[in-house]
């Protein structure tokens, strides 16, 4: 009985086999853990694969302009002191 209501009664509304019902209760007794388990599906590797080749794209992204900003600012710097020294060369 489930809930005071014979499980031959709910079979028949279900149009289920009572053996059937019985099969699957003790398959589930038996892997009881593993049905609350979070399952990974199928499709979810390669989307994971996809999010972390996403972030590293991003991150490379992200790393190029600060480099050319630092090569940028380095010229400039180099420019300067050149510019400068050649300006009081001719003073």
């Amino acid at each position: 009985m489930l809930n005071q209501e014979p499980i031959s009664k709910l079979c028949d509304e279900l149009g289920l086999q009572p053996t059937v019902f019985y099969r699957w209760q003790k398959e589930f007794f038996e892997n009881r853990a593993a049905a609350f388990q979070t399952k990974v599906r199928p499709n979810q590797q390669p989307q994971q694969q996809r999010i972390e080749y996403l972030e590293k794209k991003i991150h490379t992204k992200d790393e190029v302009p600060a480099e050319l900003m630092a090569e940028h600012v380095a010229l400039k710097k180099v420019l300067g002191r050149f510019f400068h020294r050649r300006d009081q060369g001719n003073g």
